[in-house]
C-alpha cells in the first residue's frame, strides 16, 4: 500500500511550528500542523534550551521548566478564552446545537476543554456523535446561523456561500445552498472582499530560461508529477517580506515554502529543498515557474538538477501558464493578507504560517479538489489507489 514517506522538516519550518506551539499549546499545534506530539515536544525544548531547533535537546533547567509550565497554563486559558469567543450564540442554545458546533472544532481543540467551556459532557457528545436523536434534528434558522458565524470566525471570513455550504454538509448538516446563501445575506456573513495584485516577477535578465513544458496542463495524474512555483510579497511596518512556495499541481498543496526580507535566490532554492524534504519525490518531477531571474539562476538550476527535475518556464508577459500558482496567492491575500496590518516581520511570518500549514493545506475547502482540502484530498487518493494495488497484488 503506497504510504506517505517519513517527512524531514526544514530549519525555517520547525522555528515557525515552535513559535506557534508557543502560542496555541503543543497539542492544538501538533494537531493542526500534523506533526506527532512528542517531535514538536521535543523541538520546543531544544529551542529553550537556546540550540538549534531539533537539533537535539540539552538538560533543561528548573527555570526553563517552570517557563514552560506558565506557557502551558498561559495556553490554556487562552485556548478557553477563544472558545468562549467562538462560541458565541451557541452557550445559549440546547445540547444538540452545543454538540453540533463542539464537533466543527475537534481539529482546533482538545475534546475536554470544549465540553467544560460549553457546560456539557464528553460522554453526553460522544452518545450523540453514534447516532442519538439531537443530531437528527434538523437545525432551525437561529441554530444555523450561529454554527455559520463559529465558522465565518474560525476560517477568518475566508469563505463565501458555496464554501460554506460545503464546510456545513461536510460536518453533517442538512441544508440547501439557497438557504445558506439566504441567512448569510441577511445576518451579514460576508467574505473578504477581493482585490487585484501585481505581479513581482523581474524577466528583465541575460540568465537562460526553460520551454514551456507544462503548457496549462494543469491536471497531473499523480502527486510529485508537477511542481510550480512562484514568489509574492508582504508589507509589514519594517518592510517588505517576500514568501516563495512550492505547490504540487495534483492535490494544489504548499510542499514548500520560504519567507525572507529579500527576493534573492536563496528564498525560492530554499522553498524548493522544504519541498523535497516533505515529500522526497523521484527524480523526473517537472518544476514550473515564470522567467523572473531567481527561477533562472545558476543556484535554481543546480538544485533542480541536484534533486533530478526538470526546469519549465511560462511564456514572457504570460502570467497564465502558471494561473495556479497565481490562484493561491489571490487567495492569501484575499482571505488573510487584505486588511490586516502587520507590525513587524515576525508577526507576519506567524501568520503567513498559519495560513498555509494550518488552514490552506489541511482544512479549506478546495473548489478544484471537489470542496476537499488538500491534504484530505491527497490522502483519499493514497487510500484508494493503494488499496487498488494491494488487490492487484
Amino acid at each position: 500500500m503506497k504510504k506517505i514517506p517519513k517527512q524531514e522538516y526544514t530549519a525555517e519550518f520547525k522555528e515557525q511550528a515552535v513559535k506557534h506551539a508557543q502560542a496555541e499549546g503543543i497539542g492544538v499545534a501538533a494537531r493542526e500542523l500534523g506533526l506527532v506530539e512528542q517531535t514538536l515536544r521535543n523541538w520546543v525544548k531544544a529551542a529553550d534550551a537556546g540550540k538549534l531547533v531539533g537539533a537535539g535537546a540539552k538538560p533543561v533547567t528548573p527555570e526553563q521548566m517552570e517557563l514552560s509550565r506558565l506557557r502551558a497554563e498561559n495556553a490554556r486559558l487562552k485556548m478557553h478564552v477563544e472558545i468562549f469567543k467562538k462560541s458565541d450564540g451557541v452557550l445559549c442554545e440546547g445540547c444538540a446545537v452545543k454538540y453540533a458546533w463542539i464537533d466543527t472544532q475537534r481539529r482546533e481543540y482538545p475534546l475536554p476543554t470544549l465540553c467544560e467551556v460549553l457546560a456539557v459532557s464528553v460522554s453526553g457528545y460522544r452518545a450523540w456523535k453514534r447516532g442519538g436523536k439531537p443530531e437528527r434534528t434538523r437545525l432551525t434558522d437561529p441554530q444555523a446561523v450561529a454554527l455559520m458565524k463559529s465558522i465565518h470566525a474560525q476560517v477568518k471570513a475566508a469563505y463565501g456561500s458555496r464554501r460554506m455550504h460545503r464546510e456545513l454538509q461536510g460536518r453533517g448538516h442538512r441544508i440547501g445552498l439557497r438557504r445558506v446563501e439566504r441567512l448569510m445575506r441577511e445576518n451579514g456573513i460576508r467574505a473578504r472582499h477581493k482585490r487585484r495584485f501585481k505581479a513581482t516577477t523581474d524577466s528583465r535578465h541575460s540568465m537562460p530560461v526553460a520551454d514551456n513544458l507544462l503548457a496549462r496542463n494543469f491536471t497531473p495524474a499523480a502527486p510529485n508529477r508537477v511542481w510550480t512555483g512562484d514568489i509574492t510579497y508582504i508589507q509589514t511596518g519594517e518592510g517588505w517580506l517576500y514568501l516563495a512556495i512550492v505547490l504540487d499541481l495534483f492535490n494544489r498543496e504548499i510542499v514548500g515554502w520560504s519567507i525572507k526580507p529579500r527576493m534573492t535566490a536563496d528564498i525560492v532554492t530554499d522553498a524548493l529543498t522544504m519541498a523535497c524534504f516533505r515529500r522526497k519525490p523521484a527524480a523526473g518531477v517537472i518544476f514550473h515557474s515564470d522567467r523572473g531571474s531567481q527561477y533562472a539562476s545558476q543556484a535554481m538550476a543546480t538544485k533542480l538538477a541536484e534533486y533530478g527535475m526538470t526546469a519549465s518556464m511560462s511564456r514572457k508577459g504570460n502570467c497564465w501558464d502558471n494561473a495556479p500558482t497565481e490562484s493561491f496567492f489571490n487567495s492569501l491575500k484575499n482571505e488573510r493578507v487584505h486588511g490586516t496590518t502587520y507590525a513587524t516581520r515576525v508577526d507576519a511570518q506567524a501568520d503567513l504560517f498559519e495560513y498555509i500549514e494550518v488552514f490552506y493545506n489541511r482544512s479549506r475547502r478546495h473548489s478544484t479538489l471537489g470542496y476537499s482540502s488538500p491534504v484530505r484530498f491527497l490522502e483519499e487518493w493514497i487510500s484508494k489507489h493503494g488499496d487498488q494495488q494491494s488487490k492487484a497484488a
